[in-house]
C-alpha cells in the first residue's frame, strides 16, 4: 500500500513558477512508476509528465520544454518543477502512482493517488 500527499500548488501569475512535491510513503517506492494529472474544471484527467522506475521521462507537449519531473528515492519524493506557467496550466494537479515500469496516460493504469492541489495561474 502506498499513501501519496501532494504539496505545493499556489496562485502564480503567468510566466512564474512553481514546483509541487508528491511524498509517498512505503519503503519500496523506488518500484513504482509516478505521473503528475492534472484536471480543470470541464475537462478529463490528463498526464503532464511521468517518470518510470527506471528514471525514463514523458511530458506532454503542452508542457515540454517547461516541466521537469524528477524523483528523490531516498526521501520517497517525486517533485514536478512548472517554469513558464500559463493560464491554461491552472487545474487540480494529482500524483499517481502504479508499481513497475512503463509510464501510461490513462489515469485507470495507477493504483495509487493523492488528494490533489490547486494550481492556479492568472493572466
Amino acid at each position: 500500500q502506498v499513501q501519496l500527499v501532494e504539496s505545493g500548488g499556489g496562485l502564480v501569475q503567468a510566466g512564474g513558477s512553481l514546483r509541487l512535491s508528491c511524498a509517498a510513503s512505503g519503503r519500496t517506492f523506488s518500484r513504482y512508476t509516478v505521473g503528475w494529472f492534472r484536471q480543470a474544471p470541464g475537462k478529463e484527467r490528463e498526464l503532464v509528465a511521468g517518470i518510470s522506475s527506471g528514471g525514463s521521462t514523458y511530458y506532454a507537449d503542452s508542457v515540454k520544454g517547461r516541466f521537469t519531473i524528477s524523483r528523490d528515492n531516498a526521501k520517497n519524493t517525486v517533485y514536478l518543477q512548472m517554469n513558464s506557467l500559463k493560464p491554461e496550466d491552472t487545474a487540480v494537479y494529482y500524483c499517481a502512482a502504479r508499481e513497475g515500469g512503463g509510464i501510461y496516460y490513462y489515469p485507470t493504469r495507477y493504483d495509487y493517488w493523492g488528494q490533489g492541489t490547486q494550481v492556479t495561474v492568472s493572466s
